[in-house]
């Protein structure tokens, strides 16, 4: 399994790359009759852009009265399986997707005029996938995922950080073990929408849905 740590960037301009890509446009013959082929190859263009935090994602939920919430995650991994973000189970985010499944993520790499949408449905990763990332995070980071109650009202960042310095102490000793409230979700998608910006407003939009004979390619109206 590989996650999204460390990836090459080039010199390229952003800016020549915008211009590049908008004014050559998107076209059915374009795109890979694999969705997450074509997201591999956009998110190549996002790094060689160096676009800052290419992998931040925002991620919408909803909760039991339908009220929708949206906050930024980042893609920790991706495959023919899903894309793979990672939270505390304890986390509003986590509670709205242990209730209802159905999420949307979306891509808004502006800097290239490029959208990419995912509908699908949120799951738990098994724990050994949780472990074998966490096991590559910074010792901080580590901590933080142990100290913090994620979404949770607290008094003063001065209760937050003592209870840093007490995992720091309660770990002290040795490696950082995987917390039992801490791990990824897989979002598995059915909708996947590539969406390149075009003069005028009148942008090239690709939608990918998922049926019995695999990925249906459909152009949107912009």
């Amino acid at each position: 399994m590989a996650f999204l740590n460390s990836v090459k960037q080039t010199n390229a301009d952003p800016a020549e790359i915008r211009t590049r890509v908008m004014n050559a446009g998107l076209d059915r013959s374009d795109l890979h009759p694999d969705p997450f082929v074509q997201f591999e190859q956009w998110y190549a263009k996002t790094i060689e852009a160096r676009l800052p935090e290419a992998n931040a994602m925002s991620l919408a939920s909803v909760d039991a009265d339908g009220q929708p919430s949206l906050r930024t995650v980042l893609l920790k991994l991706y495959d023919h399986n899903g894309f793979v973000f990672f939270t505390n189970y304890q986390s509003c985010k986590a509670r709205q997707i242990d209730a209802n499944p159905r999420v949307a993520l979306l891509f808004p790499w502006v800097a290239l005029a490029r959208q990419v949408q995912i509908l699908g449905q949120a799951e738990r990763i098994p724990s050994a996938e949780s472990l074998s990332y966490f096991a590559t995070r910074p010792r901080g980071s580590q901590i933080g995922a142990w100290a913090s109650p994620q979404s949770q009202v607290i008094r003063s960042r001065s209760l937050l950080e003592q209870k840093v310095a007490e995992i720091k102490r309660r770990f002290a000793a040795g490696e950082v073990p995987l917390p039992d409230f801490w791990g990824g979700y897989r979002v598995i998608p059915h909708s996947i929408e590539f969406w390149q910006g075009r003069e005028d407003r009148l942008h090239d939009r690709f939608r990918y849905t998922r049926d019995e004979q695999g990925w249906r390619i459909e152009r949107l109206a912009p």
